[in-house]
């Protein structure tokens, strides 16, 4: 099996982005969004983020005869190039426009199907936490379904607490879903 390696994203990523993403809005397990993403689209979202608000993607290197995929073929975008391929990223964005709430940012983290349950999302989060601490953030916050019990795992694995739950917080697909509502201080930066 090869190895997972945590990385900023890069604009050649953006379609491996894009298609990991897409896997989650097909799955509606993850997001309300219906509307899949482009490379495109991608690839002006990345260059919208600012130090401040870090992308980083979980790439693997070498063959994973475990993923049904041996030859590499998948969401790779441009790491393929690189000899990687990306299995999953992690986003900060920003929180509010108001200036009391820049040093908090709204994360989202997503993996390549077949990658699910390996630890990739953990690597994410606990590499986007640190981000997040070197770009000098103080609180990370997100929204997850209330019955992504694999989400949530990975959230209290990571140090997140939840807060509560938002009740029929929007529609997906005509149903009305509650999602539960996470946070994690990063302590090094509050004084």
């Amino acid at each position: 099996m090869g190895e997972i390696r945590i990385r900023p994203a890069a604009a050649a990523d953006a379609a491996a982005i894009a298609e990991i993403y897409n896997q989650g809005i097909r799955a509606r397990i993850a997001t309300f969004e219906t509307d899949e993403r482009t490379a495109g689209e991608r690839r002006a979202w990345l260059a919208a983020h600012d130090a401040r608000h870090p992308v980083i993607v979980a790439v693997l290197t070498g063959d994973d005869p475990g993923s049904g995929n041996p030859e590499g073929r998948g969401p790779e975008g441009g790491a393929r190039e690189r000899g990687e391929r990306v299995v999953g990223w992690a986003a900060a964005d920003g929180y509010r426009p108001r200036a009391c709430y820049a040093g908090v940012a709204e994360f989202s983290v997503y993996v390549a199907e077949g990658h699910q349950g390996r630890g990739v999302g953990t690597l994410l989060l606990d590499e986007l936490i640190a981000a997040a601490e070197r770009a000098g953030l103080w609180k990370l916050v997100s929204r997850v379904f209330v019955e992504n019990a694999a989400s949530r795992r990975a959230c209290a694995r990571a140090g997140f607490r939840e807060v509560g739950v938002y009740e029929k917080h929007a529609q997906l697909d005509g149903v009305w879903r509650d999602v539960v509502i996470v946070e994690r201080l990063i302590p090094a930066n509050l004084t």
